[in-house]
């Protein structure tokens, strides 16, 4: 008993050291009453002496912030240029596990961080770690992968990107002593950016005014330079500049004298893995635009759009957000704490940058309320100081609308006074500047209730308000009682409330007159268009009081919601009625759209065809309906995505099996055994087998009436005038495309050779080829 409490110490020990020794990694570089370099110096000299039992725990930590905090890359490579000096055997041990957990990044598809853990291995060769011929090797096998033949274009970007993002942590060190082979890949580079397609460009543009920059420095950045094209004007101008830059944090200038002792590794030899089917590299991104040196004119100048200056600041502050972006405070403060700040304007660069993630697309990097938070914090810490947003760019946000909306719609609720839109008052009101003031304020309605906005909002918005949230029950007014199907909705009130059963339920509807009479079968329960409006509508007025009431009386009357929607005119008309009933109230519609699909009352085809049936053609631009349409897609996905995991599940059972009985001796008794086992694993991988197919054919067949509806006549009419407006065709397409991406990319063959033939008009063809380019 006395040895119990010793033995327990003695094995804690270890545990408390080692979560010792991350926090102390972790924390590096953060705010100190000590210099950074005597916390680095101090910090080595702790690993050092923890080396001897701890060396795979700190391998493992160096690796993983070298991986998920590159805003610190030079901190790090400096602490691991020190621990080289004084330990070279850990030093190459490093360089390893660097290089393997590269390429497990490769592997698993995860390039964002693989981009980080190049970048870090090229900053290894300032602080004398890595010999510089091996990294100019590993660049020039980068580089080599535009030779490459029947490869995807990303694929070639992503290795030239990591290529030259890393030039302005590593470019002057790699030009002093290897110049003739970094000029031959940049050589190599530029040939292959000159031969590059863009036709993805258009697909990815968030505005395409000239204003309120002029086309040199703003639009046409925007316009004409991918990330890659960008990318380069800045590493040339580097170049020029002999490879001098002024923003990137250089703690190992500091330890010169003691890295340049060092003795330094050759990297292994690393080959790019090759291409396979299951490679999914980053898709091509625009640069983002909203400031330039005019808009600051006492601050600091900010650097101009070629500098690398502007790349390497946009960058860290990414890094920052992707760090911190759970915790607003301390992602508001690192922000702000951004070394050198008093050289920059960082309130400038910080909100183009998170500008710059709202409007990403396919979607923003996180959730639209984290960007709201995060400003309002930053404007806590610095009230006044955050730059004003010109309207000309929020209001020319087309193929970014819904993001924007949510985004606005939580900024909007929080700071309604100081927002000044009376302008959109005085145009059509279907003009962009009055719808998405229309649909800001119905956004905040979910955030608050109706008769908030209206006392928030001054009375000379009043049109563009959004509508009492009320039920329209059209049986509730005695003025209709000549209605068919009046009396019997009556009669279905007083059952509903009386807790009255599926049966007598029916029973009731039986006296419901049908207007396809002649469709109507013996039971009467096929699609009878009066018998689903008396229920549908009786029903949600009587659950009209909140979410739960509604979602309670689908519930208890599933069976009579699966009975009348059997087919598929069915679902369509119960659709048509909830519209009906709640069309004041779109969350309402949305809600119950959803809880409709889930509990299979109605499915995704159907509300597909709903959305673009002329019923709806009004309200073809409104965000709840392409939010209804975004989210049935989502849960048709996840279904199939589903079905398939439970699938590789089983079937990764039976291989376990089969592998744990050849491992034992074999005779006739457990071959025996072995079948009785297998069967009931067999069957079920069939099913699913079939599960998988129907589950696929349904998604495929959901993306072909989609894409039907948006070729065809509903789609054009209501959209050409909404594009029109707006000067920006195809906004919603091209959204569509690029929000579904991944699951449209399975389906382009037949995609192609269906709906995308040469007959098809030229715009919409036009949109699917820049669909196509943004993966070839």
């Amino acid at each position: 008993e006395t040895g119990q409490p010793h033995k327990r110490r003695r094995t804690s020990e270890p545990s408390e050291i080692e979560e010792r020794l991350e926090s102390l990694i972790c924390r590096v570089g953060e705010k100190s009453t000590s210099s950074l370099e005597s916390n680095l110096e101090g910090l080595a000299g702790v690993l050092e002496a923890d080396l001897p039992n701890y060396k795979s725990k700190i391998l493992r930590i160096l690796c993983t912030v070298a991986r998920l905090l590159p805003e610190k890359l030079t901190i790090y490579t400096t602490l691991v240029g020190l621990l080289n000096a004084r330990n070279y055997n850990f030093g190459g041990e490093f360089v390893e596990a660097m290089i393997r957990q590269l390429k497990e990044c490769l592997k698993v598809n995860m390039y964002n961080e693989a981009e980080y853990l190049v970048r870090f291995l090229s900053d290894l060769v300032n602080c004398h770690v890595i010999a510089a011929p091996s990294m100019v090797a590993m660049f020039e096998n980068f580089v080599s992968v535009t030779q490459e033949e029947d490869v995807p274009q990303v694929r070639c970007d992503w290795y030239v990107f990591a290529f030259l993002s890393s030039l302005p942590w590593v470019g002057k060190e790699l030009y002093e002593k290897k110049d003739a082979e970094i000029d031959r890949l940049l050589s190599h580079t530029e040939s292959y950016l000159k031969r590059r397609q863009k036709i993805h460009i258009p697909m990815l543009q968030v505005w395409t005014a000239d204003k309120p920059h002029p086309q040199e420095e703003a639009s046409r950045l925007y316009l004409l330079y991918t990330y890659l094209d960008c990318l380069w004007a800045q590493i040339q101008k580097l170049k020029k500049d002999r490879w001098q830059e002024r923003h990137i944090l250089r703690p190992y200038l500091a330890f010169d004298s003691i890295l340049c002792e060092a003795l330094q590794h050759n990297l292994p030899p690393f080959t790019p893995p090759p291409h396979t089917e299951g490679s999914v590299y980053p898709m091509p991104r625009v640069i983002f635009r909203m400031f330039d040196y005019t808009d600051d004119p006492e601050g600091p100048v900010m650097p101009g759009s070629h500098s690398v200056e502007r790349f390497v600041i946009e960058e860290n502050l990414h890094c920052i957000i992707k760090s911190h972006w759970k915790e607003r405070k301390t992602c508001a403060a690192q922000l702000l704490s951004y070394p050198g700040n008093n050289k920059i304007p960082l309130n400038y660069h910080i909100v183009e940058v998170i500008f710059a993630e709202l409007f990403q697309l396919p979607s923003p990097p996180h959730i639209e309320v984290m960007y709201t938070a995060l400003l309002i914090e930053l404007c806590k810490l610095q009230p006044g100081s955050l730059p004003q947003v010109n309207k000309g760019h929020l209001l020319e946000v087309i193929m970014c609308w819904v993001f924007f909306v949510c985004f606005f719609g939580w900024l909007f609720f929080v700071f309604f006074s100081s927002f000044d839109r009376s302008d959109c008052l005085t145009q059509d009101l279907e003009k962009p500047k009055s719808k998405f003031v229309r649909e800001v304020l119905e956004k905040c309605m979910r955030l608050s209730y109706h008769q908030r906005i209206i006392d928030i909002v001054p009375a000379s918005f009043s049109v563009l308000s959004p509508a009492n949230p009320v039920c329209i029950y059209k049986y509730g007014d005695e003025s209709n009682r000549s209605l068919p199907g009046y009396t019997v909705a009556l009669c279905l009130t007083i059952a509903i409330k009386n807790k009255a059963s599926n049966d007598e339920i029916f029973n009731i509807l039986k006296d419901v007159p049908n207007p396809n009479q002649d469709d109507d079968d013996d039971e009467g329960f096929t699609f009878n268009p009066l018998k689903i409006e008396v229920f549908v509508q009786t029903l949600l007025h009587l659950a009209a009081k909140s979410f739960s009431h509604s979602f309670s009386a689908l519930a208890k009357f599933h069976e009579v919601f699966k009975a009348l929607a059997e087919s598929d005119e069915g679902k369509l008309h119960v659709l048509r009625v909830v519209y009906e009933v709640w069309k004041n109230h779109p969350q309402m519609i949305a809600v119950l759209v959803d809880k409709m699909i889930r509990t299979q009352i109605v499915d995704c085809a159907a509300v597909a065809n709903w959305i673009f049936s002329s019923e709806l053609a009004h309200d073809f631009t409104r965000f709840y309906v392409w939010e209804i349409l975004h989210s049935t897609i989502r849960k048709m996905n996840k279904h199939v995505l589903k079905i398939h995991r439970e699938l590789e599940e089983t079937k990764a059972r039976l291989a376990r099996q089969h592998k744990r009985r050849d491992s034992d001796d074999d005779d006739d008794d457990d071959d025996r055994s072995s079948d009785r086992e297998d069967g009931p694993l067999e069957e079920q991988i069939e099913r699913l087998q079939e599960k998988v197919e129907s589950a696929q054919s349904e998604q495929k067949n959901l993306f072909l009436v989609i894409f039907q509806v948006i070729m065809g006549d509903v789609f054009a009419a209501s959209f050409v005038s909404w594009s029109c407006s707006c000067s920006e065709d195809m906004g919603r397409g091209l959204s569509f495309y690029l929000q579904h991406h991944q699951i449209i990319q399975q389906y382009m063959v037949t995609l192609e050779n269906l709906l995308f033939t040469a007959e098809l008009d030229h715009h919409i063809l036009a949109v699917f080829q820049q669909f196509c380019a943004l993966q070839a």
